[in-house]
């Protein structure tokens, strides 16, 4: 189960949100997260809360910036990762028209068991 936070200065429409979240989740499916399995938190920011460097390691940033941190399992290769970070990247440029230096991924990879669907259970525990 990944879950996915998705965050960006406010100001963005609905739809530009949604597009925004449709493909991440449709990268996800393509490193092989089962379908169904959409779990995503979008969240706007004022600009006094969004602080970012727009030139770190020499990467042009502007406050289109979209921030993505997916936490889920661990066991995925560096080129499904790879893949991962592209898709990602090639689906916003042409959904919303956003520049490739406008997005920063970060993974949080973790152990299966914790995890908790519901009910207090650790639903991947062995």
């Amino acid at each position: 189960m990944p879950l996915a936070r998705i965050d960006l200065l406010k100001g963005k429409d609905a739809a530009y949100r949604q597009n925004v979240g449709r493909v991440v989740y449709e990268a996800m499916i393509g490193v092989g997260v089962p379908e169904k399995d959409r779990f995503q938190i979008i969240n706007e920011h004022d600009a006094d809360n969004f602080l970012f460097d727009p030139i770190y390691l020499g990467i042009e940033r502007s406050n289109d910036l979209i921030i993505i941190q997916v936490t889920w399992n661990d066991g995925r290769t560096v080129d499904q990762k790879k893949a991962f970070y592209k898709s990602i990247v090639d689906g916003l440029v042409q959904a919303i028209g956003i520049r490739p230096e406008d997005v920063l991924i970060n993974l949080i990879e973790v152990r299966k068991e914790n995890w908790s669907f519901g009910n207090g259970i650790a639903t991947y525990a062995g």
